[in-house]
């Protein structure tokens, strides 16, 4: 077991969450392109929205797919606002 398996483990256990619940890969990739997508600490956070819509019940089946299409498209519009926040994100982030 290597420490990513072991420390979902963990938490998986710590908040009462069955571990085969998790796709951790789905998960990653999905932070990998909202961070190269948007901004990196727009992974974090967007992880943790999905998080609550999944625990709220208000989170659509495709979640994931949805949420990494619009970081994908958001990183392709390097014009107005998108690339502001971007470049605003990344500055705090430094």
């Amino acid at each position: 077991m290597n420490v990513l398996e072991e420390w979902t483990a963990l938490v998986c256990r710590e908040l009462g969450i069955d571990p085969a619940r998790v796709d951790r890969t789905a998960v990653l990739d999905l932070t990998r392109d909202v961070a190269h997508g948007v901004a990196r600490p727009a992974a974090p956070l967007t992880a943790y929205l999905m998080g609550l819509a999944q625990g709220a019940g208000t989170a659509p089946p495709d979640v994931v797919e949805r949420l990494s299409r619009m970081a994908k498209d958001w990183a392709g519009a390097d014009t107005g606002a998108n690339a502001e926040t971007r470049a605003a994100a990344d500055a705090s982030d430094s």
